[in-house]
């Protein structure tokens, strides 16, 4: 029992200088939820509802282009997010940099009820949509319309873990499995 006990120790101080040495090797991933500041967000956009009608989306379209100053370079002639036959999405882009731009408030996110928050990224082709996880302080992070935003991309929280834990535990079964043929 002691052998037992003394080879379990031995096994652990192993294990535990392999698991923090696997941890260091993994680059820091972005997820879709991640702590800021101690609290766990969210990734949101502020999308056009399936349902509104395109004359109510057009209306609200030419208002958070006009007066509700939103960014609206990128769903123009020639930019990546322009689609003349697709008010759903072209109206999806702006009301999204308007919510981001405007607290992350559901208040930010209704255009007479023709806009709803989504935890489904919109972004399609080359027209990516900055989430709510990049603003801060009320302004959103230089990320073009264009580029890649790497938020949802990369690896998965589970094959994080996966990755972090998976030798730290075959080397401690490994070891108690030598312990175990040893005692005998």
């Amino acid at each position: 029992m002691t052998t037992s006990f003394g080879l379990f120790s031995l096994l652990l101080l192993l294990t535990l200088p392999d698991f923090t040495l696997s941890r260091a090797s993994i680059p820091n991933q972005r997820t879709v939820s991640r702590a800021q500041n101690g609290v766990v967000g969210t990734e949101l956009w502020c999308v056009a509802k399936n349902n509104a009608e395109d004359a109510a989306l057009q209306s609200a379209l030419d208002w958070v282009c006009g007066p509700g100053a939103a960014d609206c370079g990128p769903i123009q002639n020639g930019g990546p997010c322009y689609d003349p036959h697709d008010i759903q999405a072209t109206a999806s882009f702006a009301f999204n940099d308007y919510y981001l731009k405007h607290g992350l408030s559901d208040d930010g996110c209704f255009f007479d009820n023709t806009a709803a928050l989504t935890s489904l990224n919109p972004s399609h082709d080359n027209c990516k949509f900055p989430s709510s996880l990049n603003v801060n302080n009320g302004s959103v992070s230089s990320l073009s319309a264009a580029g890649g935003l790497g938020s949802s991309e990369g690896i998965s929280g589970c094959s994080q873990i996966a990755q972090q834990l998976f030798w730290p535990v075959i080397t401690g079964h490994m070891f108690m499995l030598l312990t175990q043929i040893i005692s005998q």
